[in-house]
């Protein structure tokens, strides 16, 4: 007698980790986003794609309740948890809304994870279950010890089976879970290895349908990639209701958290923190934080506001130009747009007659924030041609303005919170856009307010 045994048939693809496109062969250069050595093979089930197969092509019966017009609709104002700490809750929208679910990224040792210990240490009357798939408990303990923190309803789960994961949240129903992260967990019927596509893509899937059927919050944490962006394809971030960025350079102490996507609020905000002994410190007044160690009468160093949300922050723009050791001269920008500043360098160039097509140019903005709006085109502007002259610009003046390709000055937006917050901290003399000054009443500011229509301009008013 003979047995005949079915065994399921198993089949490879390649998938790009990084915009997940799929090819039955590998190749050095994914074909749909460019990436290269992206290709990675994945296993599938052949058993599965025929369930899968069968089951798309079935005619569904569709249930008159389950659709309606949107005035039939009932609305209901949505539930949220104020964190207690007023930079999460800004960026947040004003706290976490129920059953959401939150992906926060950010390069190794940057702070996720202390940034999830103080969530729960500030929240209280909450039960939070921190899934951890990197340390082990006696590693979380150590850090709350170091960091003095007194979490009650705290739980601690060393996991990276979902299956299991979905056990202990369906048995201990928290209000908050924290998977850190989400790149070590799997799913035991994908035959993928963590952190590939097929996982990520269903792993999310998986946390999500348990948010909303259950209504607790998740916080998902992701790595990111060598070009800054959380690691996984694109699908990860529109899947999830809100998207937050943790920024900042190791060397600096300052820590910023940027909102990416949101679906309960705007993602124009951004929270500011100070990575102390003490874990993470808000920054209230950023402004007074990035200004607290300025040169005043320094050449090259320049004031201007940035608007990062809906409040504007002071911020040093600091320029270096010497003389070129080299046939090609070195073009060198932290924090600010290096294709921006060679076109700033052309204009002043053309417009002004500098000759800096043999100069070493540093740019820096100081307290390692990164800027990218136009606002502060003439202060790196004036911060160039000072350090190029060495004239110090006046330490009581604060510069703003969009510079033009002709050297024209534009126009630029929340002029009148830019003024208030540089007036506020004593400053007494302000440049600002010709343009923005028909609708401004400069007497209502503590500051002389003077409007420029050209770069030139700016040059005699300054220097």
């Amino acid at each position: 007698m003979f047995i005949l045994l079915t065994m399921s048939k198993i089949k490879s693809k390649y998938v790009c980790q990084n915009c997940a496109y799929s090819s039955v062969r590998w190749s050095g250069k994914c074909p749909e986003c460019g990436t290269w050595n992206s290709m990675v093979e994945e296993l599938i089930s052949y058993d599965k794609l025929k369930r899968d197969k069968k089951t798309s092509s079935a005619l569904l019966k569709v249930n008159q309740d389950s659709y309606q017009s949107l005035s039939e609709v009932t609305s209901i104002n949505e539930s949220r948890t104020q964190t207690h700490i007023a930079e999460l809750d800004r960026v947040l929208g004003g706290g976490i809304v129920d059953g959401s679910v939150i992906l926060i990224g950010g390069d190794p040792g940057i702070g996720k994870s202390t940034l999830m210990l103080q969530l729960a240490e500030k929240i209280s009357g909450k039960k939070i279950l921190y899934v951890s798939g990197e340390e082990s408990a006696s590693q979380i303990k150590l850090r709350a010890d170091r960091l003095n923190y007194k979490l009650s309803n705290f739980y601690i789960l060393s996991e990276t089976n979902l299956d299991i994961i979905q056990a202990v949240i369906e048995k201990e129903t928290p209000d908050i879970v924290v998977i850190d992260s989400i790149q070590t967990v799997y799913r035991t019927e994908i035959e993928s290895a963590p952190g590939t596509v097929s996982q990520l893509r269903e792993s999310t899937a998986l946390l999500m349908n348990l948010s909303k059927k259950n209504n607790f919050s998740v916080f998902i944490v992701g790595h990111i990639t060598k070009e800054g962006v959380i690691a996984g394809p694109k699908v990860l971030e529109h899947m999830v209701d809100v998207v937050l960025q943790f920024e900042g350079e190791r060397t600096h102490s300052f820590r910023i958290l940027r909102g990416i996507k949101n679906r309960f609020g705007s993602t124009n905000e951004i929270g500011i923190f100070e990575m102390t002994d003490m874990g993470l410190k808000e920054v209230l007044n950023p402004s007074e934080v990035f200004l607290s160690q300025r040169n005043y009468g320094a050449s090259g160093c320049v004031i201007s506001s940035s608007i990062e949300g809906t409040r504007p922050i002071l911020i040093e723009v600091q320029a270096l130009v010497t003389t070129s050791n080299y046939g090609i001269p070195q073009r060198t920008s932290m924090g600010f747009d290096y294709k921006k500043l060679n076109i700033i360098v052309a204009v002043l160039e053309k417009k002004l007659g500098l000759f800096l097509n043999k100069a070493d140019i540093f740019l820096n903005i100081a307290g390692g924030v990164k800027i990218d709006e136009p606002a502060i085109d003439l202060a790196v502007a004036m911060s160039i041609y000072s350090s190029l002259k060495d004239i110090p610009v006046d330490s009581e003046t604060v510069i703003l303005g969009e510079v033009g390709l002709s050297g024209e000055v534009r126009t630029i937006s929340y002029v009148e919170r830019r003024i208030t917050e540089a007036a506020k901290l004593g400053f007494k003399r302000i440049i600002i856009p010709k343009g923005n000054m028909k609708n401004l009443n400069s007497k209502k500011f503590n500051a002389l307010i003077i409007g420029v229509e050209k770069i030139k301009d700016a040059v005699e008013k300054l220097l």
